[in-house]
């Protein structure tokens, strides 16, 4: 793959060179068959736990969503020059708490972590869907304050605060007051 593909452009490219269909992916994947072909045709905007469980069904990291390169060594970024590269939702309307992700190493070939600066926007809606994957998330916050849901547990952080935990356990990571923030997250998925 090469150019600026959208993530469900990548993802279908992906599954057709693997020969797999769509009601495959959904099935490996454990996602509903509706929700793999709105994010193949890019008319859904899937959270962080989706995309996951599609990668570990198509047998990819995850950063292979977010980058096209093949580059080997260690990954600078320098401030100013990562770009934006997926937003996703918390919940299952666009238009309720957004993540914009800016990749910090998706030149690295195979990471097995997946560094991001990520804005949050604050929801507009309270129905918030809690969602989960293998792994585990650390997040740093730097700015503003962030609510992270874990089970049945709520945190509030502020700027300087971070958390880790283990991913399997349904979470949600959303502003805390309303206000933009942004976090230094990183993602590990095992495949």
């Amino acid at each position: 793959m090469s150019g600026k593909l959208t993530v469900g452009e990548k993802i279908k490219a992906l599954r057709e060179s693997r020969k797999l269909s769509r009601e495959a992916v959904a099935e490996n994947s454990g996602l509903e068959l509706e929700l793999v072909h709105q994010i193949e045709d890019d008319t859904n905007i899937p959270g962080l736990s989706p995309l996951i469980k599609i990668a570990n069904a198509l047998g990819v990291r995850l950063g292979t969503f977010l980058d096209d390169n093949d580059h080997i060594g260690p990954e600078v970024c320098r401030a100013g020059n990562a770009e934006k590269s997926l937003s996703t939702s918390n919940t299952k309307s666009r238009s309720n708490s957004h993540l914009d992700f800016t990749s910090l190493a998706s030149h690295k070939v195979g990471r097995s972590m997946e560094p991001f600066l990520i804005d949050i926007e604050p929801a507009n809606e309270k129905k918030l869907i809690l969602s989960s994957h293998e792994g585990e998330e650390f997040i740093f916050v730097m700015e503003g304050v962030v609510k992270i849901i874990y089970g049945k547990d709520e945190y509030l952080l502020n700027k300087g605060d971070s958390i880790y935990y283990d991913s399997i356990v349904e979470h949600l990571v959303c502003a805390g007051n309303n206000e933009n923030a942004k976090i230094l997250a990183v993602v590990y998925a095992p495949q």
